[in-house]
């Protein structure tokens, strides 16, 4: 197939990273390996751009460049990568009427509520015009394919299992090895978190995790606390650890996604609350390399984990369960292990983009070829 793919939240290659990022690229780069033809038919991004009028003109000259690029490239079919009301696709609706081409979504996304909310409305139409002329598409979450049904029949509807590639995470013997000598934990039992430090959900969740655990901390069980990440909050979150869990938090850095697998592999579990996390990459990762996990029992989160398993999730915000659920595996090496081994076989079984997407080009190829 020759494909337009179009990302408007964030466009590949954006140097921020983030979960909806990585699942685009992953999608871009199993296309691509499949054989098939991928040209990226836009790098325009619309987050919040009906509300940013000095850019109204660069939508107008993108439109014309891009029907140029498809005149050139004669695509089967146009696919954009997640849609909806603060990222709406202004660009594939109409350029797919114009030269008669199949229209295809992977995750978009329908929130009613945002036809009343006076700085949503815009994108609310805007994003409900593409998805009601998308000809298939693609949801990667249930609670999404729900809120869809209320708007598009089932037939143009298709659940996508939410996934990674396992071979880039598998644990490494030789790998924990380093990571515990760089990291001088010692024989204490290490927990491992992960987040971008930005001023959202993300660092309100570490910020609850230290406090949690500093709780425990005082309970006298050992562990050491290594944390991934970087952001604009990160003096919030090393004053708080230095306070609540001195001498028991090292703090990595940002780490290339290629070089996560060491990190998990150093670790014995994976501690992140997840508030109202969408699908939580770092869960599906830290699982494929043998790590149970402890977190929030909300978002996506229940549909990448298997509750008592391969996890413990907890109600959100309930400390007390969640420091009992970590103490737990913290002074049960064996339960901690055979959940880690339960967490390595789930992924590579339920959630494999190698086999996942597979049905995916099978659809995206049936209606390349109606056309």
């Amino acid at each position: 197939m020759r494909i337009c793919f179009y990302a408007p939240f964030k466009p590949l290659g954006h140097p921020h990273p983030s979960g909806d990022l990585i699942i685009a690229t992953g999608l871009y780069d199993f296309l691509v390996a499949r054989g098939h033809q991928v040209m990226i038919a836009s790098n325009l991004r619309s987050r919040w751009i009906y509300w940013k009028p000095w850019l109204f003109p660069r939508i107008i000259k993108e439109f014309i460049t891009t029907a140029a690029r498809i005149r050139d490239f004669s695509p089967d079919l146009w696919l954009t990568y997640h849609s909806y009301y603060k990222a709406p696709d202004l660009l594939g609706p109409s350029l797919c009427q114009r030269f008669n081409l199949p229209y295809c979504i992977f995750q978009g996304i329908y929130s009613s509520k945002q036809r009343r909310s006076l700085r949503g409305f815009p994108g609310f139409f805007l994003n409900r015009r593409a998805l009601l002329q998308a000809v298939q598409l693609f949801t990667n979450r249930l609670q999404d394919q729900k809120n869809l049904l209320r708007l598009l029949p089932e037939d143009r509807l298709s659940y996508i299992g939410p996934g990674i590639f396992p071979e880039q995470f598998s644990y490494a013997e030789e790998a924990k090895a380093l990571m515990r000598r760089q990291w001088q934990t010692g024989n204490e039992p290490v927990l491992l978190s992960a987040a971008m430090f930005r001023p959202d959900v993300k660092t309100r969740g570490l910020l609850w995790l230290i406090t949690a655990l500093g709780k425990l901390a005082d309970q006298g069980i050992p562990f050491k606390l290594v944390i991934a990440g970087d952001g604009s909050e990160r003096q919030a979150i090393v004053t708080l650890a230095q306070k609540l869990l001195p001498d028991r938090v090292l703090f990595v850095g940002r780490l290339k996604r290629k070089e996560m697998f060491r990190f998990y592999s150093g670790g014995d579990l994976f501690v992140f609350p997840g508030i109202r996390e969408s699908l939580g990459m770092v869960f599906l990762e830290a699982q494929s390399c043998g790590l149970p996990v402890v977190a929030f029992d909300n978002g996506g989160i229940p549909e990448v984990v298997v509750q008592g398993e391969t996890a413990l999730l907890t109600a959100p915000f309930d400390e007390d369960a969640f420091i009992d659920a970590v103490r737990t595996l913290l002074l049960n090496p064996s339960i901690r292990k055979e959940m880690g081994n339960a967490a390595a076989t789930y992924v590579r079984t339920h959630h494999d983009l190698h086999n996942n997407y597979l049905k995916l080009e099978q659809i995206l190829i049936k209606h390349a070829q109606t056309t």
